[in-house]
C-alpha cells in the first residue's frame, strides 16, 4: 500500500530517485514508526510522514517523523552522533537506504574558536520565549585575516542578525536559519548552505543537549526560537534565568549583543 510519505528533492537527491520511488510506493517504508523527533508513535499509511537523512563523515540513516514535527530534510550531523542516532531510531531505519560516503560538512567558525551555548526562558512582554545565547571562548576574527580584532557581531550582522540596545520585543525571523531539536534534545544551529544547498551546521553540539520541559514546551507553542550572541566575555557562565537576563540586559544596554528569532525544526 502506497504511503503517506514526504521525500524532499534534497533527501532523493542524497538516496537517488529508485530508493525514493521504492519508498513512496511503500516497499521500503515502515507503516508504524516510533518519530524521530516527539519519539511518539506514527503510522506512514495513516498520517503524513517526513523522511529525515541523517548523514554523518561516512554514512547515511534515514529516519521517519511526523510530517508535523519535521520536515523531509537532510540533516548533516557528525559519526558519533549517528551512531547515537541508530541506537535511538534503529527500528525505523529503513532497509538499504544508507547512502554512499560523503563528506565532512563544511565548518561555519574557524576551528579555534569554540562556541558556548546555554538555553534558558527570556520573558518579553509577559510572555516566556525560549532562547539560546551564544558567546565564543575566545575573540572571532574575519577569515583570512589576522589581529587582535573581535569580528563576531559584525559577522552575524551581515547574515542578518539584528543588534539590540534592549530586549523589549521579540527579534524578526531569519529565515533559512533553524534550531535543530530531535528527540528532544537540541542537535545543532543550522545555517543556509553556500549557493542555496542544503543548511549546515553553524554550531553542532558534540552530543545532544538536553533541554528542560518548560524550554521545549515554549518553544513548540512559538515554533521558534530566539538566539542571542554577544562578544567573548560579555555573558559568562550564568547559573540561574534572571543573571542570564541580567547579562543579557547589560551586553545589550553596552551594544554587544545580536539577536533573530530561528524557526524550529523539531520538538
Amino acid at each position: 500500500m502506497p504511503r503517506m510519505l514526504d521525500v524532499s528533492d534534497e533527501v532523493r537527491a542524497e538516496i537517488g530517485d529508485e530508493e525514493a520511488d521504492r519508498l513512496l510506493a511503500g516497499d521500503n517504508a515502515p507503516g508504524s514508526y516510533d518519530c524521530t523527533s516527539c519519539r511518539t508513535p506514527g503510522d506512514s499509511e495513516r498520517e503524513p510522514t517526513s523522511t529525515v537523512l541523517f548523514i554523518g563523515d561516512e554514512t547515511a540513516v534515514l529516519a521517519f517523523a511526523h510530517a508535523g514535527c519535521l520536515p523531509s530534510q537532510v540533516v548533516q550531523v557528525t559519526e558519533e552522533q549517528l551512531q547515537g542516532a541508530v541506537r535511538s531510531i534503529g527500528g525505523d531505519i529503513a532497509p538499504g537506504a544508507a547512502a554512499p560516503a560523503v563528506t565532512e560538512p563544511e565548518r561555519a567558525v574557524p576551528e579555534q574558536a569554540v562556541l558556548g551555548v546555554t538555553s534558558g526562558l527570556v520573558l518579553i512582554a509577559g510572555e516566556l520565549h525560549p532562547a539560546l545565547v551564544v558567546e565564543p571562548t575566545a575573540p572571532i576574527v574575519r577569515p583570512g585575516t589576522t589581529g587582535a580584532g573581535d569580528d563576531f557581531l559584525p559577522l552575524l550582522i551581515e547574515q542578518g542578525f539584528m543588534p539590540l540596545t534592549e530586549l523589549t520585543g521579540v527579534p524578526p525571523v531569519l529565515h533559512g536559519w533553524s534550531v535543530l531539536l530531535a528527540v528532544g534534545r537540541l542537535h545543532a544551529i543550522l545555517q543556509p548552505g553556500t549557493d542555496g544547498g542544503q543548511p549546515v551546521a553553524w554550531w553542532q553540539a558534540h552530543q545532544p543537549l538536553q533541554v528542560t520541559d518548560g524550554w521545549r514546551a515554549a518553544a513548540n507553542k512559538h515554533q521558534q526560537v530566539l538566539m542571542y550572541a554577544a562578544p567573548v566575555g560579555s555573558i559568562g557562565r550564568q547559573p540561574r534565568e534572571d543573571l542570564l537576563r541580567d547579562a543579557l540586559d547589560k551586553a545589550a544596554a553596552n551594544g554587544k549583543l545580536v539577536a533573530a528569532a530561528l524557526p524550529l525544526a523539531g520538538t
